[in-house]
């Protein structure tokens, strides 16, 4: 019996400490076949965080998928700036990686999801693990565009719980709200694995350790960078160990089994203000009155099997 065909996928990112872990996974996972990576700011200034990608690519043997740089700032305000506290001033734990042999595409990131998505018409999931700023440029580019788009799986967002970046906003969605309220009015299928699940996941310091007794050298760059993120959780919320963020993404595209949801409309509140940022679900899956009119529902994912998501990433990671 011949195998599945893999879901063919883009990751748009902001390499991260938890942005290498997602990546390093989804290249571990035979389900999944990724086309390329494309970079916003973040984590890091994009210019960085395009070193980061192409380097993450080299450590895993993967030099033959492209890198496409992106946005350098939100779409209508300054970049907040990097977050060297959690993630280093190389934005990958203080490790200071050789800078790799490749470049990035002369092609901007947007113009690589469009070009990509529409050489495969309603085949290309798009896993955003940064600000959404890239995936709106595009749908700004093209009218439509997700139409074509098999589905958009964000990392990002608080829906019925607070945020980490304000008392009311993720950080994925605090650094650009325009950006993300336009993503979460797209045209096909999209799913939100935001704060309301992540916090659900804590990778312990025991399941670190895993990393440091693997001969590969996708195990070995984590085992280098983890701790510095590790630091960040112990100083900052006190717990053992990490959550991962932006590996749920990947988790729910192997297994969607291990996690619940409610589908409900999303807008971003994009005013001036103490709630800028915020993810507004509506109160029900109809249309609902005023913003929320109109725009098709979002899988918000609320619930996880913890355990079995964890082991799920340690046992493709520590491979």
């Amino acid at each position: 019996m011949s195998s599945p065909t893999p879901r063919r996928v883009v990751i748009d990112t902001d390499p991260g400490i938890d942005d290498a872990m997602a990546i390093f996974f989804a290249l571990a996972s035979p389900e999944l076949e990724v086309l390329g990576l494309t970079t916003v700011f973040g984590n890091a200034h994009t210019e960085l965080c395009t070193t980061n990608a192409l380097r993450l690519l080299d450590i895993a043997g993967r030099s033959d998928i492209p890198v496409a740089e992106g946005a350098w700032r939100p779409l209508a305000m300054e970049y907040r700036g990097p977050v060297a506290f959690v993630h280093g001033d190389d934005g990958q734990g203080n490790v200071f990686l050789p800078t790799s042999p490749r470049s990035a595409l002369g092609v901007s990131a947007a113009q690589f999801i469009i070009d990509t998505v529409e050489a495969a018409p309603n085949e290309i999931t798009v896993v955003l693990l940064g600000p959404f700023t890239n995936m709106a440029l595009a749908m700004l580019l093209r009218p439509g565009i997700t139409r074509l788009v098999k589905e958009i799986v964000v990392m990002g967002g608080a829906a019925f719980t607070s945020g980490n970046a304000s008392p009311a906003a993720e950080a994925n969605i605090l650094n650009d709200p325009e950006a993300a309220d336009i993503v979460f009015g797209a045209e096909c299928p999209i799913t939100m694995a935001g704060l309301d699940v992540t916090h659900s996941i804590n990778m312990t310091s025991a399941d670190l350790a895993r990393f440091g007794g693997i001969a590969n050298e996708r195990a070995r760059h984590l085992a280098a960078i983890t701790p510095y993120y590790q630091a960040f959780y112990a100083e900052r919320l006190k717990i053992d160990g990490i959550y991962v963020h932006d590996s749920t993404t990947i988790s729910y595209l192997l297994a969607p089994e291990l996690f619940t949801w409610t589908e409900l409309p999303v807008r971003v509140d994009t005013a001036a203000g103490v709630c800028r940022g915020r993810t507004l679900a509506a109160y029900s899956d109809s249309d609902h009155e005023g913003a929320w009119r109109g725009r098709r529902a979002v899988r918000i994912l609320t619930g996880v099997d913890q355990r079995a998501v964890i082991e799920l990433e340690l046992d493709r990671l520590t491979r």
